[in-house]
């Protein structure tokens, strides 16, 4: 018999989250007595492993096509599973009474909210994002993993699109957001620069109409602008700021000097470069405003160590190589090459992977970056792949990574820092394998 697709009942659904407080969308990584939301992609439904996921141990099912409502007393038919987890989320984070961080921008969202989740962590039992899950369903299951002894979260926000920080924002209801910066990436989504501004300030919009806290870095004024009418407002940055500090970046590690009245002290981080400067003295502000004591901020921010291939030092044989290939956009690939460009060492080499989702103004950004390869000496420079093949420039072109990588090992490189760098999809940590 057909059944009668249902909306959600909120209330029973989260009674039985209550029950069981783990909730998966991929049968691959399903764990015993988990909920599973059985979500459609545009190559998957996952429908169709609803049933399998009972199986394997899950205690629950929420499907939104009748046929595969077969087992009704572990299963909830909805009208649609993904609104139906957002909505669970939602209620969820209703009943949590703790602030909430939000973090988005173009560049540096994932380093900031590890660095300020680490020290937060010095004094507080805290969530964050796991990874870089900041989208429509990474969203959701951040909240959801948001457990009753949890006194602060952190959750990272992505966007490709116009009104999908807003979206976010009305599931996630957070109390205080960063703005980490602005530049050009998902053009082809967002039109311009100015609809990327335009896209990520719906966390400022939401801040200013629920009486939101904004920790901005000073030193960005086109953030500033930006914060007309938001009621509480805390500053960081290298001058006039309530948190002040120093970027000391003349070798592969970033340090921080901090300054003024109220912070004075040293982070040595195992961070590159110092584009990662605003990233570490947001958590010294954030930290600092949630009273994590002054003694334990440096020691936290200083122990993070990146990884999954951003902004990663990894010494192999005496060569010192900063792998930085988790993703690219121009103003990320600008300053990773002016950094490496100010790092005090005598021989370098680059292997710069193509920068993806620039719409029209694709060949035009890679040539912008050729023109400032140009103003500096290189003992070599490797371009791989997509739009730089469009373009006239007098190094190396390989078509992928795979290729890249040969050419790397037969040069047999002593002594040298190599900074390889590029969008996700041109996969350039294959360079290493």
């Amino acid at each position: 018999m057909q059944q009668t697709l249902l909306t959600v009942n909120i209330e029973q659904l989260y009674s039985i989250y209550q029950q069981h407080r783990s909730v998966q969308t991929d049968t691959r990584k399903l764990k015993t007595n988990d909920i599973f939301f059985a979500l459609k992609g545009d190559n998957f439904n996952g429908n169709e492993f609803a049933a399998k996921a009972l199986e394997m141990g899950a205690a629950f099912a929420v499907v939104d096509e009748a046929a595969y409502y077969t087992i009704p007393e572990k299963m909830m038919l909805v009208a649609d599973a993904l609104e139906a987890l957002q909505q669970l989320a939602l209620w969820h984070r209703q009943q949590l009474h703790i602030p909430i961080l939000a973090i988005t921008g173009t560049n540096g969202k994932t380093t900031t909210k590890e660095l300020v989740n680490a020290a937060l962590s010095a004094g507080f039992k805290t969530y964050a994002t796991v990874g870089n899950l900041n989208n429509h369903i990474g969203v959701p299951l951040t909240i959801l993993s948001i457990l009753p002894d949890v006194e602060i979260a952190v959750i990272e926000m992505g966007a490709n699109h116009q009104q999908e920080i807003a979206s976010y924002c009305r599931i996630a209801l957070p109390t205080h957001g960063i703005i980490t910066n602005i530049g050009k990436a998902h053009l082809e989504g967002f039109g311009s620069e100015e609809g990327v501004k335009k896209a990520k300030g719906e966390l400022y919009d939401f801040l200013r109409a629920n009486n939101g806290t904004v920790f901005v870095c000073n030193d960005y004024g086109y953030l500033v602008e930006m914060l007309k009418s938001i009621p509480h407002i805390i500053t960081y940055g290298s001058k006039k700021a309530d948190y002040i500090g120093e970027s000391i970046a003349d070798t592969a590690f970033l340090a921080v000097a901090l300054r003024g009245s109220s912070q004075v002290g040293f982070i040595q981080t195992q961070l590159v470069g110092a584009y990662n400067f605003p990233n570490v003295m947001a958590a010294v502000a954030v930290a600092s405003h949630f009273k994590v004591p002054e003694n334990k901020i440096a020691p936290a921010i200083a122990a993070y160590t990146p990884s999954n291939n951003r902004s990663q030092v990894i010494q192999q044989d005496n060569n010192t190589i900063i792998m930085d290939a988790y993703n690219a956009n121009p103003s990320s690939m600008r300053a990773a090459i002016e950094n490496f460009a100010g790092i005090l060492a005598p021989n370098k080499v680059l292997l710069l992977g193509a920068m993806m989702e620039l719409g029209a103004d694709s060949v035009k950004e890679h040539q912008a970056l050729v023109n400032l390869l140009e103003r500096n000496h290189w003992d070599a420079v490797v371009l791989v792949g997509g739009d730089f093949k469009k373009i006239n420039h007098p190094y190396i072109f390989m078509e992928d990574a795979t290729a890249a990588g040969k050419w790397l090992k037969q040069q047999q490189f002593q002594n040298t820092y190599i900074l390889i760098k590029g969008s996700r999809s041109t996969g350039m940590e294959r360079v290493l394998a």
